[in-house]
């Protein structure tokens, strides 16, 4: 029986990126002097690895699926011809940073902060919004992926619905959500937003792997 199929992540190496098979792998660490690989289960979590630090997965075990085939099965696979948006927060509020990247290669497309205050919430709303506008701007028909649901019921409402209130510390950044907020108001979109399902595919490709 054929054994199950990994995704080869080479962070240093002859040449770095996502490789399907052992093979292609060792092709690209072997002679390299300190070569940083690892296997994982799926493509999405070696995308969300890739974009991340090797130090962040040396000497972790591969993190299985916790959904069954069939639950597994209802969720299907991802749509690649799409793009992943995710922020990252050290701290409710604290530091705080958002980008949007491809869900197939994981190049990041755009990226804004870090930020003196935010929320993870402010992060990912602005995170679709700067999506929304940039597919736009590209007359691009993918679509949006987010892990956020408070994020996409913002951007439907029209409304960033934050508890932070403005201070000097993070006035450039209710700067930028008065623009989403102005963006979502006075422009129409036909790109669709969807959940990213993590307990199936695992961690969204834009995730900053903090965790």
């Amino acid at each position: 029986m054929a054994g199950k199929k990994k995704f080869y992540v080479v962070w240093q190496g002859l040449k770095p990126g996502i490789y399907t098979s052992w093979k292609e792998c060792k092709a690209a660490i072997t002679g390299y002097k300190g070569a940083q690989y690892k296997s994982f289960e799926s493509l999405a979590t070696a995308q969300t690895a890739y974009n991340g630090s090797y130090n962040d997965y040396k000497g972790q075990k591969t993190k299985k699926a916790s959904l069954s085939k069939e639950e597994l099965l209802k969720y299907g696979l991802p749509n690649y011809n799409s793009i992943a948006v995710d922020a990252a927060s050290s701290g409710n509020p604290g530091i705080m940073e958002y980008q949007g990247v491809d869900s197939k290669s994981g190049k990041r497309l755009f990226h804004q902060g870090p930020f003196k205050q935010g929320t993870n919430n402010i992060g990912e709303f602005l995170a679709l919004v700067h999506g929304l506008a940039y597919l736009k701007k590209h007359n691009s028909d993918r679509i949006l992926y987010t892990d956020s649901r408070t994020a996409m019921s913002w951007v439907r409402k029209k409304k960033c619905n934050t508890k932070l209130a403005q201070n000097d510390k993070n006035k450039e950044l209710f700067v930028l959500v008065d623009r989403a907020v102005a963006w979502l108001q006075t422009n129409s979109y036909t790109t669709s937003i969807v959940k990213w399902e993590t307990k199936a595919w695992g961690e969204i490709p834009a995730d900053f792997g903090r965790k």
